[in-house]
């Protein structure tokens, strides 16, 4: 089906606290050198005591409408992707409509982990296409380090917090999505969790601390075989070529997986937007984060087109195609 769905703004926001590797450096044994060879990390945002996924939300709208001018009183969906909600309910979302006071919106959270930005723009095209909607305000928002184990050096090394924000209105004659493919692999979900109601998966039992726990190698392999399908089964659908594409915007998980997966994609790093090295690994933040840092470098313009692609716990994934024109 022919889009019918324009991104016509973004805004975004991380907080104010820094947590570098030599801060790092005094709580676990790790060293700068160490964290920065094997992620290309140098530092991450992280959340006050008083800052929650909503809080961080709010401020990601609140520069979108600074930003772009936009008026927001008017949408017909509020919809959230994060992974790390205030409460389990209410909704990040029925939180956003509170705060500035929407009238007559719907509101719901999705979760597809570090998916959750190209799941959210998938499923917004869709309602927007379909003719259910016609403006909604989508968000992505993070507070991992509210659930990051400080003593685990193989993880406590990765994860920042932020959020991000972009409005997709009915726009016909401009759309931006050109091609859409989601998977999923939920036999590898014990490879990467955070523990709930039940306490064990597949009939083993699971770490219940709280905290997020991740088998690093094992998403590692798993990313790096299936992005490059994934990214070959997107041009074909599109009908285009790799060097069509000006950006490729993948989540920014770790620099080397990242390196590893334009190297089996045969794609430049020179034309790869990331958010990794001074934001951390911000789940369904990183693509909208990495999307601004190219606005504020003079990188990324109207009309360029893009190949963003999010992979994550679950395990899930998903990549589109899209043409950026915010206004």
């Amino acid at each position: 089906m022919q889009s019918k769905a324009r991104i016509t703004a973004i805004g975004t926001y991380v907080p104010e606290n820094r947590l570098t590797n030599e801060d790092l450096e005094k709580i676990v044994e790790t060293s700068d050198e160490w964290i920065v060879q094997r992620t290309g990390i140098r530092e991450r945002r992280i959340t006050s005591e008083n800052e929650f996924a909503s809080t961080l939300a709010f401020k990601a709208i609140e520069n979108l409408v600074e930003q772009y001018q936009k008026d927001i009183t008017d949408i017909d969906l509020i919809l959230v992707a994060t992974t790390t909600p205030d409460y389990a309910f209410p909704s990040v979302a029925c939180q956003i409509q509170e705060h500035f006071n929407i009238k007559e919106v719907g509101a719901l959270d999705l979760h597809a982990a570090c998916a959750g930005f190209t799941y959210g723009l998938h499923v917004a095209n869709g309602l927007i296409t379909s003719g259910l909607h016609r403006k909604i305000l989508f968000i992505t928002t993070e507070a991992l380090s509210k659930v990051t184990d400080y003593t685990d050096r193989t993880t406590c090394i990765l994860f920042g917090d932020g959020a991000a924000a972009v409005l997709i209105e009915k726009g016909e004659e401009m759309p931006s999505f050109i091609a859409s493919h989601i998977g999923t692999n939920g036999a590898g979900g014990k490879n990467l969790y955070l523990t709930n109601l039940s306490t064990s998966m597949h009939g083993s039992p699971l770490s219940t601390s709280g905290k997020i726990v991740q088998n690093g190698r094992e998403v590692y392999k798993w990313a790096s075989r299936t992005l490059p399908t994934g990214i070959e089964e997107l041009l074909q659908q599109a009908k285009m070529r790799l060097d069509e594409i000006d950006w490729f915007v993948p989540h920014s998980a770790n620099l080397r997986m990242i390196e590893s997966i334009c190297e089996r994609s045969g794609i430049s790093l020179e034309k790869t937007l990331t958010s990794v090295e001074y934001m951390g690994n911000t789940s369904a933040v990183s693509i909208p984060l990495a999307l601004q840092l190219g606005i504020n470098e003079g990188k990324l313009t109207n009309g360029d087109t893009l190949l963003i692609y999010g992979f994550g716990g679950g395990l899930t994934h998903a990549g589109l195609i899209i043409k950026w024109c915010v206004e």
